[in-house]
Order: C-alpha cells, then sequence, then structure tokens
C-alpha cells in the first residue's frame, strides 16, 4: 500500500527515483540539489535500492557517466542545479542527439554572477534547444509522480528522448508536504523494466555515437525533432496509465485554471503557478474574470493546447522566473510565438520576478491581473515587460488593491 510521507521536494524526488528502480546513478552535489543524490546514496547503501552509485568529479562527468550507462541498455539517473546545468550543456546535446532515455532533476537555481544559491528558472530555461524534454512540477507530490512518468515517456519507443524535470529551488526542493508515496509493486505494474535496441550488443551489433556529414545530418535532426513533437501524445498516455494505477489524474502538456471565460489570463510555470492559482480565486470571489494557464511542458511546445486555453482572453500576461538579456523573458518569446502562429492578435505583457529566489508576492499577482485588465478595458499603456520590484506597474497596482 501507498504510504502518507512528510517530505521535501529533493526526498519526494529521490523516492520517485528509488520506485522507478534505476540501475545506475551518476551523483555530484551542488545546492540544492544536493539532498536528492544524498537519499539515494543511503537508499543504495541500505539495500533498498539495487543500483550503481557513481559518485564522480564534475557535473560533466556526471552526465557523461550516464550516458555511457545508458548505451549499454541500463536506466539511469542524475541530478544537478544551475552552473552544474550549464557545465553539463556540451554533454546534453550528445544524450539527446544519440537517444538516450535518461531521466536528470534539476533544482532551478539563478546562474552567476553575482553568485546566488536561490531559485529562478534562468538555468534551464537557457538550454530550451537542447534537445531535452523539459517539464516543471508544481508541488512535491507532482516532483515524485514525475519522477516516475519522466521513465515511462523517455523509454517509450516512439520518444527515445531524454527528460528534464525541474524543480523550483528551495520552493520546493527544501520545503516540507505531506505526500503519497505508491508502493513498489504498484510502481512496478506502472513502470516495467527497460529495454531497449539502442545499446552496445555484442550479438546484434549496433553503431552508437556516429558521425553524419551534410548529406545525411538532417535526417537525423528532423526525426529528433519529430519525435519530440510526438512526445506530446505520449504524455497524455502515460498520465492517463499513472491515473489508472495511483487514482492521481495529472492535466497534460499545460493546466487551464477558470481559463474558459477569462478576460484576462495568467502564464506561469513551476511553484509560482500555486500562488497564481489563489490569486485567481480570490479575484474570481470579486466578480473579476481572471484566469491562470500553467504550462507543464514547455518542450514539446505545447502549442494548440497553450492557443487552445488562451482562446478567450482579451489580455495575456506571463509571470516568469528569467529573462533572456537584452530581449524579453524566454517563456514570453514562446508564448508569443504560439499566439502568433494562431493568428491571434490579442495582446501581451510580460512580468519578470523571482530572479535569484527574490520573493513574488501576492499583492504583485494581484496587481499584475489589475494592470491588465486596465489596459484591456481603458486602452492603458503599459510596459510590454517588466521587472517587478524594479520598473513594474504591477507592484503600485498590487499595493493599492491590498488597501
Amino acid at each position: 500500500m501507498s504510504a502518507k510521507r512528510f517530505l521535501s521536494g529533493d526526498e519526494a524526488f529521490a523516492e520517485g527515483v528509488r520506485l522507478a528502480r534505476p540501475q545506475v546513478i551518476s551523483a555530484y552535489p551542488i545546492t540544492p540539489q544536493t539532498v536528492v543524490v544524498e537519499r539515494l546514496s543511503e537508499m543504495v547503501e541500505a539495500g533498498e535500492l539495487a543500483a550503481e552509485y557513481v559518485h564522480v568529479e564534475s557535473e560533466h562527468s556526471a552526465l557523461s557517466c550516464a550516458i555511457g550507462a545508458s548505451a549499454t541498455g541500463a536506466r539511469t539517473f542524475t541530478a544537478t542545479s544551475s552552473q552544474g546545468l550549464l557545465y553539463m550543456a556540451e554533454c546534453l546535446t550528445y544524450a539527446s542527439g544519440g537517444r538516450f532515455p535518461i531521466v536528470m532533476m534539476n533544482a532551478n537555481r539563478s546562474t552567476a554572477l553575482p553568485w546566488n544559491i536561490y531559485g529562478d528558472q534562468r538555468d534551464s530555461l537557457a538550454l530550451l534547444d537542447h534537445g531535452w524534454i523539459q517539464v516543471y512540477a508544481e508541488n512535491n507530490q507532482e516532483a515524485l509522480d514525475l519522477a516516475l512518468m519522466a521513465y515511462a515517456l523517455a523509454e517509450d519507443e516512439r520518444v527515445q528522448t531524454p527528460v528534464m524535470v525541474n524543480l523550483d529551488g528551495f520552493a520546493l526542493t527544501h520545503t516540507y508536504e505531506t505526500v503519497d508515496v505508491p508502493a513498489p509493486d504498484e510502481a512496478d505494474a506502472f513502470l516495467p523494466p527497460y529495454r531497449t535496441r539502442n545499446r552496445f550488443d555484442f550479438e546484434h551489433p549496433v553503431n552508437i555515437g556516429f558521425s553524419a556529414g551534410p548529406e545525411y545530418n538532417r535526417y537525423f535532426k528532423h526525426r529528433e525533432h519529430c519525435d519530440m513533437l510526438g512526445a506530446a501524445d505520449v504524455v497524455e498516455e502515460v498520465e492517463r496509465r499513472f491515473a489508472c494505477v495511483f487514482g492521481r489524474q495529472y492535466p497534460g502538456l499545460v493546466e487551464a485554471v477558470r481559463c474558459e471565460d477569462a478576460d484576462c489570463v495568467l502564464v506561469a510555470l513551476g511553484s509560482a503557478a500555486g500562488l497564481v492559482r489563489d490569486v485567481v480565486d480570490a479575484l474570481r470571489a470579486q466578480g473579476l474574470r481572471v484566469g491562470l494557464l500553467r504550462i507543464r511542458y514547455l518542450r514539446p511546445l505545447p502549442t494548440r493546447e497553450i492557443a487552445h486555453a488562451l482562446g478567450a482572453a482579451k489580455v495575456v500576461g506571463v509571470l516568469e522566473k528569467d529573462v533572456s538579456f537584452g530581449a524579453e523573458g524566454t517563456v514570453f518569446t514562446n508564448v508569443n510565438s504560439v499566439l502568433q502562429q494562431a493568428g491571434m492578435a490579442v495582446p501581451t505583457y510580460d512580468f519578470i520576478g523571482g530572479l535569484g529566489g527574490d520573493d513574488i508576492t501576492s499583492a504583485q499577482v494581484e496587481g499584475i491581473f489589475r494592470v491588465l485588465l486596465t489596459s484591456q478595458l481603458a486602452g492603458g499603456d503599459i510596459p510590454r515587460v517588466s521587472f517587478l520590484g524594479i520598473d513594474s506597474p504591477a507592484d503600485a497596482a498590487g499595493a493599492k488593491g491590498a488597501n
């Protein structure tokens, strides 16, 4: 039977990995990811998890080790954060191009300089183009469940693509919630042992890690792209199977909250969506038609689902913990691309906050909604991109609304 436990996000994810039964774990500690690999080392030492635990000398080596293990047909796991993820960047494309279904947890954390150990999402969002499926957890239960679902997705023969599961640093990794931990037999029923033909095999030799010149390279990249797009349908299938086994239903690539009749919708990733959800409920109680669109999977980009969820909106805001310097927020760029492809002319505004772990308050989120509604109803002139706490009209609007 499943058991209720009081776990941090790191601990919850480690429990999910234990239930997935990886055969090789490559580990290098970095705050705020360290607790994940610490707990897994304890599980291996105690005999709770039969895995080869490899304590490597760097994050680059951690992913290199995972690639090598995956190439032998082993289920593999690693984890990292921030500068560690950036140090892995060279290896990310080897893993995705080699079609190795590695699962990696990334504890979202600010990147240097200035040096900062707290959470924003600039690390993972800077690497969207490296061929990994990217999914963002809202809470610790989802983190645990995604550890299992990520393997089911990555290892599907139609996908064969590595998955990066992102948890907001400290906001999830180091805060505690009551989490339902499945029983091992339930997990085994959901996730069978890994089998693949994409492996070293003396009896049936295959070519792995080869070169491809200009006349052939495009075919591999096109196939990689198409399979990533096709992973969207597999996400839905995996989540239906997960619901049948565990009784918890997830909404797919995105979660639309009260968007059907919303004049104004705010888009968010990760744990910030929980805050936006509470503000949406409060403003709905005041008669304001607002909604939340939580993007769970940013790769593959859920173009159809985003366009559908924003179809009734008269104005759209994006709240994100990221900025592409000299341009705008990366999530904002992706949302605008979806709307342009769908031929939707809805006005959009970007609100950048939470950088370096800065607190995003409910007053600021309320201010975002009030500014957007004012812009939509009265034609107000507001900046297209603004930073919360510095130059955003949402700060003043939130303070006024709170009074």
